[in-house]
């Protein structure tokens, strides 16, 4: 990042967008573009204006615009990508995956050529392969794309594990691995309430519910609201990792990177802690695994790669 306040750009000014653009400029993170298509021309210019007037009353500075080109967002720091559908009652992430990939695609070919520096958070579903795509399509080094997923599923384990024991949420560390969704693998040797491991305050069978409802928290929502998806913790998530790369924090969070060798991945987007500072993913935290933990793994691994392939057949670039 040069001199003065970063550069952030949002694609997509829907929900999750409109969200993380509030996030980022009221914590001061930097100037805000906020982009959408031709078709709904004035929305983000509204949106952003909207914006910039509350920015006297919660007291921020930023210049915030909305825009339907690309031209405003040249020489981006970070792009945060959140264009597609959301999903809708009944849908899978995997029912998104034809239409979201082809928006996803127009995209990262317009971030190439824009911000050719930038760093990249994906926040669209089906996560882990619409990463996969922008790295595809972006030929970025892939330390600086990565996709948001494990901050929101380890704020929602957090947030149940708090309820349950009656805590401050701000008590509660943890960690999980994996695709986004379903096959998600919280890691209960990795997750602690005040320093105590969360295995001595809640029964295994307890903890087992709890994280069953953490794989599933983003329908949980969806079913409840009807019209749409969640957004206020998506958008609080994808601004703590812009905060983490524009003022170099070095978070050890939970990030889809891209793994080779690494927990023997082989080549694919998945979530794992990572440090994430000004670099993008600066470093790759590999995890001891119990042999129940690396079986559900090795499965989210494997979906993940079913995801990837169905991609790259239905939708080749």
């Amino acid at each position: 990042m040069g001199v003065g306040r970063a550069k952030i750009s949002i694609i997509g000014a829907g929900n999750v967008g409109a969200t993380t653009a509030l996030w980022c400029a009221a914590a001061e993170l930097g100037d805000v573009v906020l982009v959408d298509i031709p078709e709904v021309e004035g929305m983000p210019q509204g949106k952003a204006l909207d914006l910039l007037q509350a920015s006297p009353i919660v007291g921020f500075d930023a210049r915030i615009v909305g825009t339907t080109s690309y031209e405003a967002t040249a020489g981006s720091d970070v792009v945060v990508i959140t264009a597609g559908v959301p999903r809708k009652p009944g849908m899978s992430r995997e029912d998104l995956l034809v239409t979201n990939v082809q928006i996803v695609t127009k995209v990262a070919g317009e971030v190439r050529k824009s911000s050719p520096q930038a760093i990249v958070i994906v926040v669209s579903n089906p996560l882990d392969a619409m990463v996969y795509r922008v790295w595809q399509v972006t030929g970025f080094p892939h330390h600086r794309v990565m996709g948001q997923a494990g901050v929101l599923d380890t704020a929602r384990f957090r947030t149940f594990i708090a309820q349950e024991l009656g805590v401050s949420v701000e008590d509660v560390s943890a960690m999980l691995l994996g695709g986004h969704g379903d096959t998600m693998v919280p890691i209960a040797s990795c997750t602690s309430v005040g320093g105590i491991p969360v295995t001595q305050l809640i029964p295994a069978k307890r903890l087992d519910e709890i994280i069953e409802r953490t794989r599933h928290g983003g329908a949980e929502i969806v079913n409840l609201l009807k019209t749409g998806s969640a957004y206020y913790a998506p958008a609080a998530a994808t601004a703590q990792m812009v905060e983490a790369i524009v003022r170099d924090k070095k978070r050890l969070i939970p990030v889809a990177a891209y793994c080779d060798k690494q927990y023997g991945v082989g080549g694919l987007f998945v979530g794992v802690p990572v440090v994430l500072g000004a670099n993008g993913v600066e470093r790759i935290i590999e995890l001891e695994l119990s042999p129940k933990e690396q079986v559900a793994f090795t499965k989210s691994i494997g979906a993940v790669r079913k995801l990837v392939e169905q991609m790259n057949e239905l939708c080749p670039i």
